[in-house]
């Protein structure tokens, strides 16, 4: 037995076999940061779905009472809103309700980025400029960020270079993305949406007063 153990010592003592083992070694480790980097990743993705899923929940009855709190729409105004996207967003009951739209389909930081584009704009120091800059830079734009909305690699990387120059135009071109994509995809799904549609009619069948 003391034979078997020494030949073992000797052979692991060899130059292959320590590599063999550096190798192995080396190869549970990195195999061990990936794990752990996946696992951080999908706990940070799993808990944002659920605070979205959190936000989203409820039947059209609550999301229009929350939508309620502004001031509500005539018929007319309402009809309007089919027009176009601008005239939907610059009215505060048609943004509340788009918004409880998005909600619904997990697509609400599109809205929150253009809103906070908007208003980075009136900025009105360039110290709070660069403060805004920076957090929607880091909530909307940047690669995994906890909202990030669906850019292209060009105009993200376009934003990212403006970040090294900060201006009130930084983010024009991804705010027109953003805007171009609700408006070609939730925009339309918003007007065929009961929410919408509910609203139209409860206008349309009230009674004269």
């Amino acid at each position: 037995l003391g034979e078997i153990i020494n030949r073992s010592i000797r052979l692991t003592n060899t130059a292959p076999v320590q590599t063999c083992l550096a190798q192995m070694l080396q190869t549970m480790v990195d195999f061990s940061e990936r794990y752990l980097e996946r696992a951080k990743d999908m706990k940070n993705r799993l808990g944002f779905l659920r605070r979205r899923n959190d936000s989203g929940s409820g039947g059209n009855a609550a999301k229009l009472d929350k939508v309620g709190k502004t001031v509500k729409p005539s018929y007319e105004e309402a009809l309007k809103w089919g027009e176009s996207l601008e005239k939907l967003l610059i009215h505060k009951y048609g943004l509340a309700a788009f918004r409880a739209f998005l909600r619904t389909e997990f697509s609400e930081e599109n809205l929150e980025f253009w809103l906070a584009c908007e208003d980075y704009k009136k900025a009105k120091s360039q110290s709070k400029m660069i403060s805004k800059a920076k957090k929607i830079f880091g909530e909307y734009i940047a690669i995994q960020s906890c909202k990030e909305v669906n850019l292209d690699s060009y105009t993200r990387d376009h934003t990212k270079e403006n970040m090294q120059k900060v201006s009130r135009s930084c983010f024009d071109l991804a705010q027109k993305r953003i805007y171009g994509l609700m408006e070609k995809d939730s925009y339309p799904r918003f007007l065929r949406s009961d929410l919408y549609l509910d609203l139209i009619n409860q206008k349309k069948n009230s009674p004269p007063s």
